[in-house]
Formats: C-alpha cells, sequence, structure tokens
C-alpha cells in the first residue's frame, strides 16, 4: 500500500511540474528567445563553437581557474546547452528555467560580479558585467514559476 502511495505521490509531483497555461504566448515567447540566446552559448562550452574553448577547454577552465568542483562544471556545461534545448522544445521547463537560472547566478557570482554590471563594449574593463545575466535570469525566473506556456512538449506530457 506504501508503494502506491508512492507513485501516486510521484504522479501528482510531475504533473506539478510539467503544467502549464497552454495558451500562454508570453511565455512561448520567454523560452524560445532565452532558449535561441542560450544554444549557442552552450556551443561554445561542448563543441568549441562560436570560438568557445570546448567542453576540455571549459571543464579546465572551471576546475583550474575559478575552482569549481569537476562534477558541478560538467552539469554547468551540459546543462547550459541541454537546458537551452529543453526550454526551445518546452520540455521539463521549470527544470530548466531553474537549471539557467542558477548557471547564471553562478556565474555573477563567480566571475561577473567584481567587474560590475555593464557589459564590455568598449574594452575598457577586464571583462564582462553581469547585466546579460540579469536579463537572463528575468527569462528564466517566470519560465520556472509557470511552466512553457503555448506549444510547450510539458503540456503534451501532461495530457498523457
Amino acid at each position: 500500500m506504501r508503494a502506491v502511495a508512492y507513485v501516486l505521490g510521484m504522479q501528482a509531483t510531475l504533473s506539478r511540474l510539467v503544467a502549464t497555461d497552454s495558451t500562454n504566448t508570453a511565455l512561448l515567447v520567454q523560452r524560445t528567445v532565452l532558449g535561441l540566446v542560450m544554444v549557442p552559448h552552450g556551443a561554445q562550452k561542448v563543441f568549441g563553437a562560436f570560438g568557445g574553448y570546448g567542453f576540455r577547454g571549459t571543464l579546465d577552465y572551471f576546475t583550474g581557474v575559478l575552482h569549481i568542483p569537476a562534477p558541478l562544471a560538467i552539469l554547468v556545461i551540459v546543462g547550459e546547452l541541454a537546458g537551452a534545448v529543453m526550454l526551445i522544445a518546452g520540455l521539463g521547463t521549470r527544470f530548466a528555467a531553474a537549471m539557467i537560472a542558477a548557471i547564471m547566478i553562478g556565474a555573477v557570482m563567480t566571475t561577473h560580479l567584481q567587474v560590475g554590471f555593464f557589459m564590455n563594449w568598449f574594452g575598457s574593463q577586464q571583462g564582462e558585467g553581469f547585466e546579460y545575466h540579469l536579463l537572463a535570469l528575468a527569462l528564466a525566473v517566470p519560465l520556472a514559476i509557470w511552466g512553457g506556456g503555448r506549444y510547450a512538449l510539458d503540456g503534451v506530457l501532461r495530457r498523457e
């Protein structure tokens, strides 16, 4: 009997996790924009695309320079790309958005806070500020709260 209650509890939790307003177009736009912006950043870290350092280079930087433990660094590297793809599809939107938000907060705390607010438009600072990260958080937090909206695969999963 306890196992049945556990399974039913898990189903209820998963159902709440994928719940979303399937008529909400604003959430669709938010998750698509955030996903499309994050995919190239994730591709830099995983594949070395767009001038990135690739998986090994990024892992070495995270562990050697930032002193992030390797398992956490791997989660961040893979999570940035996987989370972006999940957002575009609207699959596990709350989880993916929370993951992207956590990555953005981590990036600010480990690297960008000391540089200041502004991006390095004119090359006059030692790095990039955190304004980009705040914009990503502004897109991610509502998705983590309300889900993926219109055309999210989460809505299909919920109906199943």
